[in-house]
């Protein structure tokens, strides 16, 4: 990390990683607005750009902004879920991300609920999880950000999955009134 002190009033740091939300030297994009709008209106988003250009900053200050007009917004970052895992364990860490927002609004084992739905494939699971627990706990709209999807390029079980459950969810708005309130933004 390197740090510039250029006078007393200013402390600038750099190093990688995504800029908090206010921080100086975060520069408005063309993007800022553009997602903005997108996740306001219903869409789902996929960002992208090589390492290092600020996809994470732009999520951030997206999540702030969204946040501000009463949407929630649920970050997973895929790099915070290691890659020599079982295919179950993978799935099972994304609902563990998604039911951990609920935190205050519910008291879940997601243990026992997982376990109880066996029977179900993994992307079957993640969309009655979502269904059943986090469209009916939280009554407003919500965005689910997920950073870092390439990612999935090094599980050694199959990545289409995955990505067939994010487009399942998209077509979805238009059958289930429920899903309607939900983005997804990679």
């Amino acid at each position: 990390m390197i740090k510039i002190e250029a006078n007393s009033a200013y402390c600038y740091q750099a190093g990688g990683g995504s800029l908090a939300f206010g921080h100086p030297t975060y520069v408005q994009r063309q993007a800022d607005t553009d997602l903005y709008d997108a996740l306001d209106n219903g869409e789902y988003c996929y960002v992208l750009n090589a390492r290092q250009m600020g996809k994470s900053s732009l999520r951030v200050q997206a999540k702030h902004r969204l946040q501000n007009e009463n949407i929630a917004c649920i970050s997973i970052d895929l790099q915070g879920i290691e890659k020599n895992i079982t295919q179950e364990r993978w799935y099972y860490s994304i609902a563990y991300e998604l039911i951990k927002h609920l935190g205050k609004i519910t008291d879940f084992d997601l243990k026992s609920w997982w376990n109880k739905h066996d029977a179900l494939s993994y992307i079957q699971r993640l969309i009655k999880l979502i269904e059943s627990q986090l469209l009916i706990n939280i009554s407003k709209r919500i965005v689910i950000f997920i950073d870092e999807i390439d990612k999935i390029i090094s599980l050694d079980f199959i990545k289409d999955d995955f990505l067939s459950f994010i487009r399942f969810c998209y077509n979805q708005r238009t059958e289930k009134q429920i899903i309607s309130v939900l983005r997804l933004c990679c």
